[in-house]
């Protein structure tokens, strides 16, 4: 199984490599790629160095799957170069989320969709993920009408440069800025570019991949993604009216025994999802189950996971092991 890691120097990529180890994932041969400034480098992988090669010279190799996470535009100029010579791409970026042609893919929801024929396969937005992880057994039981979300989304989902940028700031040192203002102490409404309709490209993608996820296009959503000084995961304050009444304890049920979430509602105790406990874990946290007092079959969640794990990396794999155990590569 020779595996390409597209964008392997970076915070994403680090993680998936992290991750092929961690799950065991069966890798016969490892080709890293990232940037021309870092062919030549070395990651480190199960215990051994590997060489950072060109994204021409990891083609050549024609590796069964690449998984990329180095940015749209290289998704767009190089996926179908690798799909060409028979690999099974599964792209990070937003380049290929909305096309009509592509699987948009959270293994536990909807892997069973994907065929020989999907080359190019993509990996949804980290936000989504988690979010639509715990919605989805929720709609199955109750149909959901409307979904409200509001997010507080950890540095780290910006890359290396936001994390320096917190670090320095909180050193008191003048460095190299990701965001148009300081973050630590700070809050930014601002996540990606402003569209014309005011709200940002990160809240729409919110909005259109769930429905794609889920396919049901009938779900309305509506997203306010905020950038807040932490690293670990992003967290997510979602409200959800159902077209179905709903028990609490049924709905904390429901959540218990879906794969891949673990629920943490013991607020007399202190006990409720928290970026700094969800960090380095692969499962979705959720807690603050709670009725909406004020409108109807409607209900309050809170949930973590993190953002480079399950909402990047993990995702990620998870859909190359499905791939293998279903001999669709």
């Amino acid at each position: 199984m020779r595996i390409a890691v597209v964008g392997a120097t970076g915070l994403v990529g680090g993680e998936i490599l992290k991750v092929l180890k961690e799950r065991k994932f069966p890798v016969t041969e490892l080709i890293p790629v990232a940037s021309e400034k870092s062919v030549g480098s070395q990651v480190e992988f199960d215990g051994k160095h590997y060489t950072v090669t060109s994204m021409d010279e990891a083609i050549a190799l024609k590796p069964q799957i690449a998984i990329f996470s180095a940015g749209g535009g290289t998704s767009l100029q190089h996926a179908p170069r690798f799909a060409e010579v028979g690999t099974t791409v599964i792209d990070n970026s937003s380049a290929w989320r909305m096309h009509p042609d592509k699987k948009l893919v959270v293994p536990e929801i909807n892997a069973h969709t994907l065929t020989k024929e999907d080359k190019i396969i993509a990996n949804p937005n980290c936000s989504t993920i988690q979010m639509v992880v715990v919605l989805n057994p929720l709609h199955k039981k109750y149909k959901i009408k409307r979904v409200v979300v509001s997010t507080y989304q950890s540095v780290t989902g910006t890359g290396k440069k936001a994390v320096d940028q917190l670090m320095d700031e909180r050193a008191g040192i003048e460095g190299a800025k990701a965001y148009p203002h300081k973050i630590d102490l700070n809050v930014l409404p601002h996540i990606d570019v402003f569209l014309e309709n005011g709200y940002t490209k990160e809240e729409m993608k919110m909005v259109n991949e769930t429905k794609k996820i889920m396919g049901d296009d009938s779900i309305k959503v509506t997203s306010t993604t905020v950038r807040i000084p932490v690293m670990g995961g992003h967290s997510e304050s979602v409200n959800i009216e159902f077209e179905q009444d709903f028990d609490l304890a049924e709905v904390r049920n429901i959540v218990a025994h879906t794969e891949g979430v673990i629920l943490q509602d013991d607020p007399q105790n202190n006990i409720y999802p928290m970026p700094m406990n969800a960090h380095g874990r692969d499962e979705v946290f959720v807690g603050r189950i709670r009725r909406d007092e004020s409108q109807a079959n409607s209900l309050n969640l809170w949930i973590v996971a993190d953002n480079l794990r399950k909402g990047a990396a993990t995702n990620a794999v998870q859909i190359a092991e499905y791939l293998v155990k279903n001999k669709l590569v």
